[in-house]
């Protein structure tokens, strides 16, 4: 395969993934939140949700094995302010080894971010997980006691659902970075998003569901 073909290829690949709506990807971010968070003894523990500074939802991480095994998700950051969570800035996560879950075509992704340290990385341009920020596959249940000493001083807990199949995984070697089109296309122009994580940007309504989800589930 020539390289100007795999180019073509992957572009087409990412328009593909880009054509859902913003506010179809708000709607289906707060379902995974749902899904995933209340899972009970399956889901992500509460007590660590409850301790997080911020949450990152990406449904519908795509893996093309077919395009150089290609991987790319859009999805949405949120942080703790003082008045609540803040509102949903939109990220892009690429590349990387995503571990058990390779083989799947599809997987729903929630990241934690635990501490300033790992909120700083998120406010930055970009940064890789299990590089910049020290990243480790999340524990599972209703309590943190089956957590490993890597997840008790990891910045970030990444956790994965795909084919129905839940479980805390590492995504060692992905890049995050703040999605720059989506944000413009919510807030207007001049969308920053360290403005909106901080909670100085109003949320848009479609976000009222996802914002809710946070608030249940990670406490305000």
């Amino acid at each position: 395969m020539t390289r100007s073909l795999v180019c073509l290829l992957a572009v087409a690949s990412c328009s593909m993934f880009a054509a859902q709506s913003d506010d179809a990807r708000l709607a289906q971010s707060a379902e995974v939140l749902k899904d995933i968070a209340g899972a009970g003894d399956k889901g992500i523990p509460k007590d660590l949700f409850g301790k997080a500074q911020c949450a990152i939802v990406v449904p519908n991480l795509k893996k093309a094995g077919f395009i150089v095994g290609a991987k790319f998700g859009r999805g949405f950051a949120s942080c703790r302010t003082a008045g609540g969570w803040s509102a949903p800035s939109a990220v892009r996560i690429e590349g990387g080894s995503f571990g058990l879950q390779a083989g799947g075509a599809e997987s729903d992704i929630i990241l934690l971010v635990m501490d300033k340290k790992g909120m700083l990385h998120l406010l930055g341009s970009k940064f890789t997980l299990g590089g910049d920020a020290t990243a480790a596959a999340g524990p599972v249940g209703r309590d943190t006691s089956a957590q490993t000493d890597a997840s008790l001083h990891a910045e970030i807990l990444s956790y994965s659902r795909s084919r129905g199949v839940f479980a805390g995984i590492s995504l060692d070697g992905s890049t995050l970075r703040p999605d720059e089109d989506t944000n413009k296309a919510i807030y207007g122009p001049g969308a920053d998003p360290k403005s909106i994580l901080a909670g100085k940007t109003p949320a848009p309504a479609a976000a009222k569901d996802l914002l809710a989800r946070l608030a249940q589930f990670g406490g305000r």
